[in-house]
């Protein structure tokens, strides 16, 4: 018989530990739902959520703890109480462009339901089929699982870290207290306005002979504080000094760029600008109607040339998996605890089954049976292949930056062009478009989650088929919860989602995208500029065009705050680096920033929920004051704790300093 190359876990493969109880899926489902409503705030405001698994950690280990639980039981409850953030993730990116492109007046419980069920099942089930090469690939680091697996080991000799949580997540809240319109106003966010260079005569020449009449331009630029919130800045932190300067560099592009050279040669603009607030208008009108097609076009093309730099792994894994199952049932493989799976022959049926609810939603939607069928196929074929993509990201970068929106977006102009091609147009044709992406999207958020948890759970000693269906059960029960947060937000926001403290950026994309395509009407020029500027960034070799993109897409205080949690992690990995600490002091150092920083997103995102569901019980608090300067000591704040704290009590190598 074939042997597998030896892997030792912290827990044995013959070991006998408690692991799928009651109590652990119970608490994982109750973090679930509350992480899931805490992402569904932070990604409408910011277009990204965090990875949960460091924090459902935190809380799992402090709980088991004192219900004296096993390490295989927190490992269970993780990975249910993870799923909450990534049906999070793949719902807000989707289903609420139904609501921002008019097809839906409000969210409709059962159809959004139906979408988010179907959709995370299907992630889990894709990457059951796919997680053997996956998870042993030695080239993929898995970053974010490695680091959640050391804490979890810490946590067995009494180091949780369950404090560094929740002390930031009550900084957090009361910062969002002081800060939010629904909130006890004590500050404004951010400074902003527009800053004028003075008039400039241009005149367009052929040759030596002038060519139409000289324009007056009135020089300048949008400029912005970063957004006083705990949350952003710990995003950035977390994902780190690089990525968010990637992302930083898409803001600086749209609005120092492209915006300014929008307005330079647009005529006419001198009869409209009547005082300094037009010019702010016209800044963010020119970035809302001329600079996010760009940024789409963008998204496109890197979407697809991620997945054409994967093209070989991507193969490669799945032929082995099936391979590796095939040789499991002829039993040429020793059977262990390590390597069990839910049976292949169920997986596969269980996703064909799946796809018939799914394709009777879309016949709802189009009233076209022929439509309706494709527009399955294409949600199936799509959702799998990304699904991989998906989780070979999570295994490079971490599931904090999976790119989900942008390989959405790939599936939701295949299926618009085919509507099209089949005549499916108007109000149908956005919404089966739109049901298409949606499904794909939530596929790709638990397809990314699944990944992660089960490497982490290959590093601990769990036994993949119990994660599997833990994972199953999260899904069911947040899907079923997932709405109402969302619903929430929506009717107690100013301006509700896709307005201005609710931005939605991906889902007014997704929104654009589709009625854009179905109608014809779609800004197609834009569109192909940002191809061409995603492919000239692919041929200079820059890292991540689609997060270039979102960069542009995201407002400039948001991309400006995520830059300064980056920067400050620069700080510390500076101070690390001069301070020359041992491996174990950096781990530890590691650890005690993520879950300052996931203690911040979770504090504010919570309370965000939390001051929309007073406002629509008509509970009013009252407003102190709107002064901006208050919200500049938010920063330093911040980052006195990320950089302080996680190097307190830590001990260097000062023999070994250059």
């Amino acid at each position: 018989m074939e042997e597998r190359r030896e892997f030792k876990p912290y827990v044995p493969a013959e070991s006998k530990l408690p692991e799928m109880t009651f109590r652990a899926v119970f608490l994982g489902v109750i973090m679930a739902v509350v992480l899931g409503a805490a992402n569904t705030y932070i990604g409408l405001k910011a277009g990204m959520t965090i990875s949960a698994t460091f924090p459902a950690a935190v809380v799992a280990m402090a709980v088991m703890r004192i219900l004296r639980g096993s390490i295989l039981e927190e490992n269970i409850a993780r990975t249910t109480a993870s799923v909450g953030e990534a049906l999070a993730a793949g719902a807000i990116f989707t289903i609420p462009a139904f609501v921002i492109s008019g097809v839906w007046s409000e969210f409709n419980y059962w159809e959004s339901t139906v979408i988010m069920l179907v959709g995370g099942v299907l992630g889990v089930l894709f990457i059951i089929i796919l997680r053997k090469p996956l998870v042993s690939d030695p080239t993929l680091p898995y970053p974010e699982s490695v680091a959640c697996a050391e804490m979890v080991k810490a946590g067995q000799k009494g180091e949780t870290g369950a404090k560094y949580v929740f002390s930031m997540m009550g900084v957090s809240a009361l910062i969002e207290l002081f800060k939010n319109n629904r909130g006890i106003k004590l500050f404004e966010e951010t400074i902003s306005g527009f800053f004028e260079f003075g008039k400039y005569k241009i005149q367009l020449f052929s040759g030596s002979n002038p060519v139409g009449n000289a324009q007056t331009y009135t020089g300048g630029v949008y400029l912005s504080t970063p957004v006083a919130s705990p949350a952003l800045i710990g995003v950035g932190y977390i994902i780190g000094p690089r990525l968010s300067a990637v992302a930083f560099s898409g803001g600086v592009l749209g609005w120092w760029l492209f915006i300014p050279l929008a307005i330079f040669f647009n005529s006419g603009l001198e009869g409209f600008i009547k005082n300094s607030s037009d010019w702010e208008n016209l800044t963010n009108a020119v970035w809302y109607y001329q600079v996010r097609p760009i940024a789409v076009g963008a998204m496109i093309v890197g979407a697809f040339h991620t997945l054409w730099g994967m093209r070989k792994q991507l193969f490669d894994g799945i032929v082995k998996g099936l391979k590796e199952a095939r040789q499991i049932k002829a039993q040429n493989l020793t059977y262990s605890r390590l390597e069990d799976d839910l049976p292949l022959p169920m997986v596969i049926g269980s996703t064909f089954l799946l796809v018939l609810p799914i394709v009777l939603i879309y016949y709802y939607f189009t009233q076209n049976l022929l439509s309706a069928i494709v527009a399955g196929l294409v949600m199936t074929f799509t959702g799998f292949l990304f699904s991989a993509v998906a989780g070979y990201l999570v295994g490079v970068m971490g599931g904090s930056n999976n790119p989900i929106s942008g390989l959405t977006l790939s599936s939701l102009v295949i299926s618009a062009v085919l509507m099209v091609a089949l005549g499916v147009k108007g109000t149908r044709g956005v919404e089966v478009v739109l049901g298409v992406a949606a499904v794909v999207c939530t596929a790709l958020g638990i397809a990314g989650d699944m990944l992660q948890d089960l490497k982490v759970g290959q590093l601990l000693g769990g036994t993949p088929r119990k994660m599997q269906i833990a994972e199953i059960i999260g899904v069911i029960f947040t899907a079923l919860v997932l709405v109402f947060p969302m619903a929430i937000l929506h009717k107690g926001t100013e301006g509700g989602i896709g307005g201005k403290y609710l931005p939605a950026p991906q889902a007014g994309l997704m929104s654009v995208m589709s009625k854009g395509i179905v109608s014809g009407e779609i800004a197609w020029p834009l569109i192909i500029f940002g191809g061409v500027l995603a492919f000239a960034l692919i041929l200079l070799k820059t890292p991540s065009p689609t997060l270039i993109a979102v960069g542009m897409y995201l407002p400039f205080e948001t991309t400006s705050a995520i830059f300064v949690g980056g920067l400050i992690k620069y700080i510390v990995d500076v101070i690390v680096k001069k301070r020359n600490y041992p491996e174990s002091e950096i781990v530890k150092i590691e650890n005690r920033g993520i879950l300052l920083a996931s203690g911040f997103v979770a504090g504010e995102s919570i309370t965000g929920v939390l001051l929309a569901g007073l406002y629509l019980l008509n509970v009013n608090l009252p407003h102190i004051s709107d002064n901006p300067f208050i919200g500049l000591l938010v920063f330093p704040l911040v980052a006195l704790i990320l950089i302080f704290v996680p190097l307190k009590d830590t001990k260097s190598n000062p023999e070994k300093r250059k």
